[in-house]
């Protein structure tokens, strides 16, 4: 558990097993926390996957296509549903593993993750002005991660 030093810092970091100093700046000092500030970029990367998608339900004929089984010039199926679902689960995992893993498996798995995820925003979007902006904000934000996830120092 982490704990205060006698000058306001705190000391410790449960998931991460390094123990250091981390300043506090008006509550932000989680945010100097590697890990769980990858861990909040994924979050806002699942944001703006769904509310992408829920801006193409809206899109007219779109869930027609669906109620067809055909969406895309895709046909619906299981196994083309269970790709999504477990391409999905990427970014909704690395919520979770960005603030458990230790430094070493954090930034490989960051890296790999960001690297399936940007192919599949991309590759698997539409050409709606709506989920190219998404896309691009997406694309973005999963530049950054890796960056941070490369440059992420050792611990001291």
């Amino acid at each position: 558990m982490d704990s205060i030093s006698k000058s306001g810092s705190v000391v410790g970091d449960r998931f991460a097993g390094v123990a250091r100093e981390t300043p506090r700046v008006g509550g932000l000092a989680a945010m100097n926390n590697i890990g769980t500030r990858l861990s909040m970029l994924w979050v806002f990367v699942m944001f703006n996957m769904v509310f992408a998608d829920i801006l193409s339900f809206i899109t007219p004929g779109f869930l027609k296509g669906i109620v067809d089984g055909n969406t895309g010039g895709f046909e619906v199926t299981q196994g083309l549903l269970l790709v999504f679902a477990i391409l999905l689960e990427i970014p909704i995992a690395m919520i979770f593993l960005s603030r458990i893993l230790k430094r070493s498996a954090n930034r490989i798995v960051n890296i790999v993750a960001c690297v399936v995820t940007i192919v599949y925003v991309i590759a698997g979007g539409s050409m709606y002005p709506h989920y190219i902006f998404f896309a691009a904000v997406e694309s973005i934000c999963i530049i950054f991660i890796a960056w941070s996830a490369i440059r992420w120092p050792k611990p001291t």
